[in-house]
């Protein structure tokens, strides 16, 4: 490119500014139909999995990897709900450095809650949008999500 010849970026293009377009606005319509049971579609989501995995409680590093987070930022999103009752960070028998995420009773009576509203907000978004393009983006977004090309630290990694 010559050096007086401005960069032009096409309107769009960004796969991150879109996909974090669309995941602000996807998470601003679940967070609205959540909001009865007091939860934020990040609350609900931390819950379902450590729900998924109650014979087994999983780690905060299990439960972050799962999640797609690190771990600082699974330990904010843990916070509220443990102060709420929601959650219990248990010593790990096996390993007492780590920590297991359990569901509370409260825990489990607010996902309760919480789930009747989350399956409304998920039909009404597959009517809006499509139930084979919801399906579809799920599972684009999953191998997105699963791509090891894509870690932070493919970047510093040699190739």
């Amino acid at each position: 490119m010559a050096k007086d010849q401005p960069l032009v970026i096409e309107p769009n293009r960004c796969n991150c500014t879109a996909l974090r377009k669309a995941a602000r606005k996807v998470s601003l319509f679940y967070d609205s139909a959540l909001a009865p049971c007091g939860l934020k579609s990040t609350q609900y989501a931390v819950l379902s999995e450590v729900y998924r995995r109650a014979e087994a409680p999983p780690t905060i590093r299990e439960l972050a990897e799962a999640l797609v987070m690190d771990q600082s930022t699974l330990g904010q999103n843990l916070r509220p709900l443990e102060r709420e009752g929601l959650v219990a960070l248990v010593q790990d028998d096996a390993d007492r450095r780590s920590r297991r995420v359990e569901l509370t009773r409260a825990g489990r009576s607010r996902f309760a809650a919480a789930r009747p509203l989350w399956a409304s907000a998920q039909q009404r978004f597959e009517n809006g949008f499509g139930a084979d393009a919801a399906a579809e983006l799920r599972s684009v977004l999953v191998t997105i999500a699963g791509n090891s090309l894509l870690a932070a630290d493919a970047w510093t990694s040699p190739s």
